[in-house]
């Protein structure tokens, strides 16, 4: 199957709810909703991949000639790529009813497993949807990151005792779902947390690595750490939470530069659609990406052969994108390896 072909039966598969764009840039569903679409106008979603284009790279052959290695260490592992497959719910209202949640995840983790990265599983009103997620991620050997909605304290309780009995390296938590419709009238309340709040939920884990998504500012980045989080997703929500946010590229370099020696891992999503986006993201101080929407793309198109394709896409424009620029590494990806717009 070519990549191509993906995008074909995936366009026949999604029956109109997702045009499967040659490139996935947020213009052809805009404010689609219920569908892949943004809040509002749509503008986050677009401008998302739009800012990941306006950075260049700088190309430099003058290095040794050496193989490429994309090895990524992250949560005391080893992944072949600095790439993972982002967490996506409700995929049979927002796609169409060929795939449900418990289908979408038992492929795409799977997939993900046997082709060297990790999904992040999302969740759901539904409880079936996180109890399948954590049963696919136990079926992995542990290979996947649930990520919970920010429920309220007893509602995650239960469902971080689904996490735990996963055996999954690391939990997330999207704290951005706080804007979605199904969470903002909740009862018991749902939604937002202080840092006191978020620091309990935490300890819930029992110290498994927990990963903060939907981080958009160096104040939020902060709070997170001082939190207790080990990691954060900087994060729009891919635009369909609030209207008119920066795009993820332009405030990654800050974020990143502010938690320099923290400790802190950082990773982003939002617009990234190519090895060379993963690249620019890595050189602008990301340890690692979130890839979601082409990830859905793939499993309606081609199921585990579409996940390994898209893959496979991604991680050969990466290693292209090294070797033109003279890393062999991805420790030797630099800032200065890229050029930032004015």
């Amino acid at each position: 199957m070519t990549y191509q072909e993906l995008q074909e039966k995936a366009r026949a598969a999604f029956g109109g709810s997702c045009l499967a764009c040659p490139v996935c840039n947020g213009l052809g569903c805009k404010n689609r909703m219920p569908g892949p679409g943004a809040k509002g106008t749509g503008d986050t979603s677009a401008r998302n991949y739009a800012k990941w284009q306006e950075i260049r790279i700088n190309m430099d052959t003058l290095c040794g000639n050496a193989p490429v290695d994309t090895v990524c260490r992250l949560f005391g592992r080893d992944f072949r790529y600095p790439f993972f497959a982002g967490p996506v719910g409700a995929v049979n209202l927002h796609y169409s009813d060929v795939c449900d949640d418990v289908r979408y995840n038992d492929i795409l983790v799977a997939s993900c497993t046997e082709n060297g990265i990790a999904a992040f599983t999302g969740d759901g009103t539904n409880p079936k949807v996180m109890q399948a997620a954590t049963a696919a991620v136990r079926k992995a050997d542990g290979v996947g990151v649930p990520t919970v909605k920010p429920w309220n304290i007893d509602t995650i309780r239960e469902k971080m005792e689904l996490v735990k009995a996963s055996g999954c390296f690391a939990v997330a938590m999207d704290v951005d779902a706080a804007g979605l419709p199904f969470l903002k009238n909740q009862t018991p309340p749902a939604g937002s947390k202080s840092v006191p709040e978020l620091h309990d939920i935490i300890a819930l884990t029992e110290g498994k690595p927990f990963i903060v998504k939907g981080i958009m500012t160096v104040r939020g980045a902060e709070k997170a750490a001082k939190a207790g989080a080990t990691a954060i997703v900087v994060s729009n929500h891919g635009g369909r939470v609030l209207d008119q946010c920066p795009a993820t590229a332009e405030v990654l370099p800050e974020i990143a530069a502010a938690m320099k020696g923290s400790g802190l891992k950082i990773l982003v999503d939002g617009g990234i659609r190519s090895g060379v986006d993963i690249f620019k993201a890595l050189a602008c101080g990301a340890d690692a990406v979130l890839i979601a929407r082409p990830f859905v793309t793939a499993v309606y198109g081609g199921a585990a052969e579409g996940v390994k394709v898209t893959i496979d896409k991604y991680a050969a424009e990466l290693v292209d994108t090294m070797q033109m620029c003279g890393a062999h590494t991805l420790a030797e990806i630099t800032p200065d390896m890229v050029r930032l717009p004015k």
